[in-house]
């Protein structure tokens, strides 16, 4: 059973997590008590170093992984002790995933890969006609509706991860949660996506991006600075904090 509670306005509430891996002499404490909070609405950017516990921290807050202690609380509802089956419904529920590769099924069209997640959905039935408009919909919001049907070897970068970001938008989620969204893309495809985003945040949307490119993360409104496991900066000058503490090829 689903555990719902109400966190006034924070999406993402996540408290004195850890989270280990291995045993005896072969443990690593990836995270290591980390707090962060997230209100609805925000953009915040997540940076670190290899090895700072940020890939960690990404599949903690996508349901992807479950912390060894600590709560987490995402959209009012404790997922930290979530069995797999209960990871897998939050995460579709309240989840708008967007990857570096696109993730893209190839056999796909634009449209069929952007309705999958609604296939998912157990919380609300949709018929095969309101499947397809409402993945008709989101893409024309990405300004996509013209490539409705093109697979994704028949489109661009920058029109791929346009798809992946109608994908995420499909079920309307609590939060986009988007990993080095420009890391495959030009810089003018880097620059139309990051508008994309901001348009996304300007309407509401609350986004957690992590990225190792300083000027990317400071497009956020805020910048978190992850390393051994926990937040040491946060706010508008995190990216500086980041590069300052280990050089700028260890925020990668």
């Amino acid at each position: 059973m689903l555990n719902d509670t109400t966190q006034n306005d924070l999406v993402i509430d996540i408290r004195h997590l850890t989270r280990v891996y291995g045993t005896d002499d072969a443990t690593v404490l990836a995270l290591a008590g980390l707090d962060l909070q997230v209100r609805r609405g925000e953009f915040v950017a997540i940076m670190g170093p290899s090895g700072s516990g940020k890939s960690t921290l990404l599949n903690i807050m996508g349901c992807l992984d479950r912390p060894t202690s600590g709560d987490y609380i995402l959209d009012g509802i404790t997922v930290s002790s979530l069995d797999r089956t209960e990871l897998a419904i939050v995460r579709n529920q309240k989840i708008g995933f967007v990857f570096q590769s696109y993730n893209l099924l190839p056999r796909l069209s634009a449209v069929k890969n952007v309705m999958l997640p609604l296939l998912y959905n157990t919380e609300v039935r949709f018929s095969d006609e309101e499947r397809h408009e409402k993945a008709v919909a989101a893409l024309e919001a990405v300004g996509l509706g013209s490539r409705l049907h093109h697979r994704p070897n028949e489109m661009s970068g920058g029109q791929q991860q346009r798809v992946a970001i109608a994908r995420a938008l499909i079920n309307e989620p609590a939060m986009i949660l988007a990993d080095e969204p420009t890391g495959n893309l030009d810089t003018k495809s880097s620059v139309e996506v990051m508008g994309l985003l901001h348009s996304l945040h300007s309407s509401g949307a609350t986004i957690v991006m992590v990225t190792h490119e300083p000027d990317i993360a400071m497009q956020a409104e805020r910048v978190v600075c992850v390393r051994d496991g926990t937040v040491v900066s946060d706010g508008r000058d995190g990216a500086g904090h980041c590069l300052d503490r280990g050089g700028p090829n260890d925020a990668r």
